[in-house]
């Protein structure tokens, strides 16, 4: 079974980079609107998330 927080970072990432291609002020690293912002520190925190539980598993 899928890691659920996986999931959830990896579809923030996909959310941010969809708005990334559609909007004209975000580029594909560095958010400048708003919404794109916000989109970028979801997928932030929750890769910060995950990446700190794979470190817990691995001590």
């Amino acid at each position: 079974m899928p890691d659920p927080l996986y999931q959830r970072y990896q579809s923030a990432d996909r959310a941010y980079q969809a708005h990334a291609e559609s909007c004209g002020c975000c580029t594909r690293d560095i958010p400048e609107c708003a919404g794109g912002k916000r989109l970028r520190e979801t997928f932030e925190r929750l890769q910060d998330a995950y990446l700190a539980r794979l470190k817990q598993r691995t001590r």
